[in-house]
């Protein structure tokens, strides 16, 4: 039934992609306008414009995803969340979230407190990482 409509199918994904080109174009051109100073401009490749007819699916179909696998995600966790609200009424996740978080935090603290002595051992005046 779908390959009935082919011909008006490849008219509208041409035409979608001639409008997406002049957009990207037009932004393009609008990026090279602005002063060097401006904080909006970017640093685009021109080659970047002819790339939009290719990406805009992939970008659509992931954007869709993307919202699916949020929405799947959100009802799940809202699911785990009432049972576990009516299940359990001692507050054991919030122990437990807080021994993980000290353990991981003092694990991060003690590396970068080394990477610090170590790369920065001359401004700090210690004769010797520890």
């Amino acid at each position: 039934m779908l390959a009935d409509y082919k011909e008006e199918f490849c008219q509208g994904y041409i035409l979608l992609c001639l409008i997406l080109w002049g957009f990207a174009g037009y932004a393009y051109r609008v990026n090279v306008r602005r002063s060097a100073d401006d904080p909006k401009k970017k640093d685009f490749h021109p080659a970047a414009i002819f790339l939009a007819p290719i990406t805009w699916p992939l970008f659509i179909f992931g954007f869709i995803s993307l919202f699916v696998l949020k929405a799947v995600l959100y009802g799940i966790f809202l699911v785990i969340l009432t049972i576990a609200l009516i299940v359990f009424r001692k507050p054991f996740i919030f122990i437990w979230l807080d021994k993980i978080a000290t353990k991981v935090g003092n694990m991060l603290l003690e590396a970068n407190t080394m990477l610090i002595k170590i790369f920065f051992n001359p401004w700090l005046g210690d004769s010797q990482p520890t």
